[in-house]
């Protein structure tokens, strides 16, 4: 069979478009980001009388202070996602109102985190700020050359993104960032149906390309902060103490989505979509591999942080 092209598989896919943008509106919730920030606990900056953020002024743990802000600089890369998605989903009918929708409801969670880390002098705004530029001038360009790279992609990194604001929320230990993070963690997830179902119609649509695609995400897989400097020091804080590890990125995000699509159990797909599924099934178990080497290694590393603590109490 012949490739479809990329405006053949937006018109295939057209009606499942218009369905999935129906049941989005449907089950999205309108919501404020000024209803979740704690505005009392705010004060003025040096510019205005007060004074510039110190040290002590956060409540954050280092851990929760380097999600929240790695959380946060990915959101606001939202002008390059934009620019994706538009460029391979297209403006015209279902597919454009999503992109739209997509990109209003993706700028509540950079508007909600800023103004939370700020009122709360969680993280130095000077350092978030100077961070901002630097990731906004890098922006974001994954390589995502076609309609079912892009989907694929936006499919497992948006389930991703739920699970670390999820995580993240349980190290704030503070009450409204878990109110906070539990909305913006449920708009994830709405999104990541949309284009899991999506995927999924495509899977019927054009197995083997849609397979192929998949493949190439899960075995090249970043998530968007990966040019953020610093990110793999924080990367790995945020592992260490399970924020998000490999492990929770095979169970919770890579496998489910198979599951959801029975794709590594279907028999009626043939030739080249055959040898991709197995191919992906053979990625799975390597996952399964790594998720069980990082977790010895991390036990080992929290056991040596433990004794380390145990001789500066003596």
């Amino acid at each position: 069979m012949t490739d479809l092209t990329d405006l053949e598989l937006l018109y295939e896919l057209s009606d499942t478009a218009e369905r999935e943008v129906d049941r989005h509106l449907r089950q999205a919730v309108d919501w404020h980001p000024h209803d979740y920030v704690p505005w009392s606990r705010g004060r003025d900056f040096a510019a205005l009388g007060g004074a510039d953020f110190r040290e002590d002024d956060s409540a954050l743990s280092p851990v929760a202070r380097a999600a929240l802000v790695m959380n946060l600089l990915t959101e606001d890369n939202l002008p390059s996602y934009h620019r994706e998605i538009a460029a391979n989903f297209t403006l015209d009918g279902a597919w454009g109102y999503w992109v739209h929708r997509w990109t209003a409801e993706e700028a509540r969670h950079s508007i909600v985190l800023r103004d939370y880390l700020t009122v709360t002098r969680g993280v130095d705004p000077v350092e978030l700020e100077d961070l901002r530029m630097a990731q906004m001038q890098h922006g974001f360009a994954p390589g995502m050359s076609s309609m079912l790279l892009s989907v694929s992609y936006v499919t497992f990194q948006e389930l991703a993104t739920r699970i670390s604001h999820r995580n993240t929320a349980a190290a704030c230990a503070d009450p409204v960032a878990d109110r906070m993070l539990a909305r913006v963690a449920a708009d994830e997830n709405l999104h990541m149906l949309f284009y899991r179902n999506i995927l999924g119609a495509a899977i019927e649509v054009s197995p083997a390309q849609a397979l192929t695609a998949i493949h190439a995400v899960l075995t090249n897989f970043q998530m968007p902060g990966a040019a953020l400097p610093h990110f793999r020091r924080d990367a790995v804080l945020m592992a260490k103490n399970g924020i998000y590890d490999l492990r929770q990125h095979r169970d919770a995000v890579v496998v489910p989505v198979l599951r959801h699509w029975h794709l590594l159990e279907r028999t009626d797909l043939t030739g080249e979509a055959a040898r991709m599924r197995d191919l992906i099934g053979a990625f799975v178990d390597e996952l399964e591999v790594g998720a069980r080497r990082f977790e010895a290694a991390r036990d080992r590393a929290l056991e040596r942080d433990a004794r380390r603590l145990e001789r500066a109490a003596c």
